[in-house]
């Protein structure tokens, strides 16, 4: 008897290896098998079916709707996107120095950088591209205008452009050299003692930029700082490391990632001493502020060393690895998630678990976690920053956000700038109402019409009493409405007057300083660094919101 279970042990083990073998080995099996059906079925198509397939836009749209399925950050870079990785990863390109939009049908450049190739051959912002090394580029749909001005350092790209007020084309030879973008467009003091960094990215030089600019504002008597990351959609993790270290002691954790590969198991502590770890600090965040961003302003509010101000952050908590692949492309794929200080990582949407039409949610509050900063204040993971004291964005009115849209602010800053050229703005400048005149006089030969949210609902209720056959006891009720709205639109221009010229002054500004036009901007309408001025008047508040009251 004995025997008999010995032997079936022996067989239950020796049936038992392979089973647990093939178990290990039937994911990679399930790979190269359905590899295998994909290549066939690609040869059998581009072997047969009625028109001609192009391999590599076939290819491109099958790995694009692959990793759709995963999250917006897992990507893949064929060759001819490397150069847009890289200036993504390093802030740098080869170029002309300018970013072209196509707006109403088009090719207009909406930004220049200071000192490119471009400016130093005189293009400006507002100037319609015709032609590209003899290329027509108007009537040609489609074209990617980015990739006719990239080229290497030391060749040159004729270009043919239309300017306001000019008569004739313009031609332009324009060179090419290596083009930096500023992770730093401004940095500056607000008054006597509070100091102001913007901070837009955090590629390869981000940390050098914020280290030079507060060495700056040292200098200049900066005694508190406004740290600006609002809209910075993050970048590399280890400059948010860096920047970290500039306000924290040396060896203290700043961020930790956890996923599946073991090797993506690390933490990051800060490796040198700090410039300052006393001096008061607000970070500026919003809902477009991500990743890196979510890691240096989490980070400082861990430990209590800075109050965070505006809007809750964007929630990105994922970390993107490059890897290599065949033929010079790359994947940038999701490796891992970080986590900050206290213990909490930020991911706002579960991407693992998604609603069955495909929809991502957000991780619900009754899910979230408790977690405590240095001082033992309350913090929550799974929804992005939460600012210690917040502030509403107020809605853009409806004829704002569609001057906007329209590009009519931008066509009148492209006019104001050619006849004021020589009139550059200096600091704290503001429209004149004469110069409002002028807009709402010029904005009388546009072709500008907008609808409001109340004459769309109108729009939604007459089509639903047409359906019902009830329009009759409706419409003249529905006319009432209309023209009320209609002389209501009337006074928009003036209603909105500070709204409207906030935006017109911003656009004018860039004409003259390109990125660098929020030196010139003043601050007293902006609603969180008047919120930071107002807190660093109040030292005791600043230092009792770093302890946990209120």
């Amino acid at each position: 008897m004995k025997r008999i279970r010995k032997f079936s042990i022996i067989i239950f083990i020796f049936l038992a290896i392979p089973f647990v073998a093939f178990k290990y080995d039937d994911r990679y099996f399930e790979i190269a098998k359905n590899l295998d059906i994909f290549a066939t079925m690609f040869k059998e198509l581009n072997a047969y079916y009625v028109d001609e397939i192009n391999p590599n836009k076939a290819m491109r749209l099958s790995i694009e709707s692959m990793l759709k399925q995963l999250d917006p950050y897992t990507n893949f870079y064929p060759e001819d996107d490397i150069e847009d990785y890289m200036t993504m990863a390093t802030g740098k390109y080869n170029g002309i120095g300018a970013t072209v939009s196509h707006q109403n049908n088009k090719h207009l450049v909406v930004m220049i950088y200071e000192g490119s190739p471009a400016d130093k051959a005189g293009m400006k912002i507002g100037d319609e591209i015709l032609k590209v090394d003899g290329v027509d580029v108007v009537s040609r749909k489609g074209v990617d205008m980015g990739r006719l001005m990239k080229g290497q350092t030391g060749t040159t790209v004729k270009m043919q452009i239309k300017r306001y007020g000019q008569n004739s084309p313009i031609d332009l030879v324009v060179g090419r050299d290596i083009v930096k973008t500023l992770n730093v467009p401004h940095s500056g003091m607000v008054n006597d003692e509070v100091g102001y960094i913007q901070l837009n990215d955090f590629t390869a030089t981000a940390a050098k930029e914020v280290k030079s600019a507060f060495s700056e504002l040292k200098a200049a008597g900066m005694k508190k700082l406004i740290f600006d990351l609002r809209g910075n959609p993050g970048g590399l993790l280890n400059m948010s490391v860096e920047i970290c270290n500039v306000f924290l002691p040396k060896d203290q954790l700043i961020v930790e990632t956890r996923g599946k590969v073991a090797d993506w198991n690390k933490k990051f502590t800060s490796m040198e001493n700090p410039m300052d770890t006393e001096i008061p600090i607000v970070v500026l965040v919003n809902s477009m502020s991500a990743s890196a961003s979510e890691i240096v302003s989490g980070t400082l509010q861990d430990y209590d060393r800075a109050v965070i101000i505006g809007q809750r952050s964007f929630g990105k908590g994922l970390v993107q690895t490059t890897r290599d692949l065949t033929y010079n492309t790359k994947m940038k794929i999701t490796t891992a998630k970080y986590y900050i200080p206290s213990g909490r990582c930020i991911q706002a949407l579960d991407y693992s678990h998604r609603n069955a039409d495909g929809s991502v949610g957000k991780v619900p509050d009754s899910l979230k976690t408790a977690f405590k900063t240095k001082n033992g204040r309350t913090v929550y993971d799974g929804g992005g920053i939460d600012p210690d004291i917040k502030t509403e964005v107020p809605a853009m009115a409806s004829v704002t956000a569609n001057l906007l849209a329209k590009n009519v602010i931008f066509d009148y800053a492209t006019k104001y700038y050619f006849e004021h050229a020589n009139e550059k703005p200096q600091e704290k400048f503001s429209l004149k109402d004469s110069d409002y005149q002028d807009f709402t006089t010029w904005l009388k030969t546009r072709d500008f019409t907008y609808s409001t949210s109340m004459e769309k609902s109108l729009d939604n209720l007459e089509a639903s009493a047409k359906k019902e056959n009830s329009l009759d006891a409706v419409q003249e009720n529905l006319k009432s409405l209309r023209d009320k709205i209609s002389q209501s639109k009337q006074q928009d221009l003036i209603k909105n007057k500070a709204d409207i010229k906030e935006q017109l002054e911003a656009e004018i500004l860039s004409r003259y300083y390109y990125q660098k036009a929020m030196k010139f901007v003043s601050f007293e309408r902006d609603k969180e660094v008047q919120e930071a001025l107002k807190l660093f008047k109040d030292m005791p508040k600043y230092q009792s919101i770093l302890k946990g009251g209120k």
